[in-house]
């Protein structure tokens, strides 16, 4: 075969050999590259361009998607929000409607023995507070039916001032109605503001194991003055008026300020005992022991003339009022009330934790 022919049938090879020839810095293993770039084949900037450019298409597309994931959740949780928000509203809907006065007996048509509880705290922001307590007993008298009112304690005392109100509005009930009798049971404790309450009914009756008594006031408190000064910490406490700030407990107790206090707390002990002695007359046993603040079981409040005898709620029912059938007509608070008080509290709180006076 020719020369011609073997160029006719191998038209690259001149060219192989052209740019060898005219680019000396060309090796010959670099040829196949050199010869890519001459017939059109991409070269390697250009096969790192569009691995660049998928790159790019790829974190777009995963940002779109990221996008609406966001948006999904966001409806996800509003419309989750929208369904916390319906089901309050029923809730409250179906509470105000359903018990409008929180009452949760049913209006007696026969002879029965009508009950008020009160249990725990006696407190405003309690269920055992003056308003609920008073309009139970207000529903217990009314009712035509009811033979006699029984009210059932098991509270360690509380507020004065909320005792202080049932005490009163009992003994206008009783006045109010003379023929009906108001018995005070206390079951496992019937102390302080809870004795208080119970020395304004007709008999009181408790168990040999209960606790009965503590006739006295308290109002406590920590006094941090010598800390804060031994860890060189600085009070500043502005007031308007000299005995603002006498329950501050970082500053130092003025001995001027605690005869104050303990003058205001014998005034609300003399109030208590006399209510005490106005309620039991001349069945109180008194001795230097009766206002002390103690506490006794049933038996030795029995002795001191504390209680009239040892009776269960049943045992009163049934062999004294003579009537044992039981209904209970201690209101329940509605939800709406409960909210509106949780609401109240955190309001109130701050100031109830500054002055705590309680009769125990």
């Amino acid at each position: 075969m020719s020369d011609n022919q073997q160029n006719n049938q191998n038209p690259n090879s001149g060219a192989d050999l052209n740019i060898s020839a005219q680019n000396p810095e060309i090796k010959s293993t670099d040829i196949p590259n050199a010869c890519t770039s001459r017939i059109g084949l991409p070269s390697k900037s250009i096969i790192d361009l569009n691995i660049n450019q998928n790159s790019l298409d790829s974190a777009i597309d995963n940002a779109v998607k990221s996008v609406i994931r966001e948006y999904r959740r966001g409806k996800m949780r509003k419309l989750i929000l929208q369904m916390i928000f319906v089901m309050l509203v029923v809730l409250i809907g179906f509470g105000l409607l359903a018990n409008p006065d929180g009452v949760t007996n049913t209006v007696a048509v026969s002879p029965h023995t009508a009950v008020v509880s009160i249990e725990g705290e006696i407190a405003s922001s309690s269920p055992a507070n003056a308003e609920t307590i008073i309009h139970s007993l207000r529903n217990a008298f009314k009712n035509q039916y009811s033979k006699a009112v029984i009210l059932k304690i098991n509270s360690p005392g509380g507020s004065p001032v909320q005792s202080g109100i049932i005490y009163d509005e009992i003994k206008r009930l009783r006045k109010l109605y003379p023929n009906k009798v108001l018995y005070a049971v206390a079951s496992d404790i019937c102390a302080s503001g809870a004795y208080y309450i119970a020395s304004a009914a007709d008999f009181i009756y408790a168990d040999k194991a209960s606790m009965v008594g503590s006739i006295g006031v308290l109002m406590d408190g920590f006094g941090f003055n010598r800390v804060i000064d031994k860890i060189g910490v600085d009070r500043r406490l502005y007031t308007a008026g000299r005995n603002k700030g006498m329950l501050d407990p970082f500053s130092p107790e003025n001995p001027e300020q605690k005869a104050y206090i303990q003058e205001m707390l014998n005034g609300i002990h003399k109030q208590f005992i006399n209510a005490v002695k106005n309620g039991r007359g001349s069945r109180l046993k008194e001795n230097n022991d009766t206002f002390s603040g103690l506490i006794w079981n049933g038996e030795n409040a029995l002795k001191n003339g504390l209680i009239d005898g040892l009776a269960t709620t049943d045992i009163v029912a049934r062999d004294i009022i003579k009537h044992e059938e039981l209904v209970d007509y201690t209101v329940q608070e509605g939800l709406a009330d409960r909210l509106a008080k949780q609401f109240g509290a955190s309001f109130g709180g701050a100031l109830a934790s500054k002055i705590d006076i309680k009769v125990h």
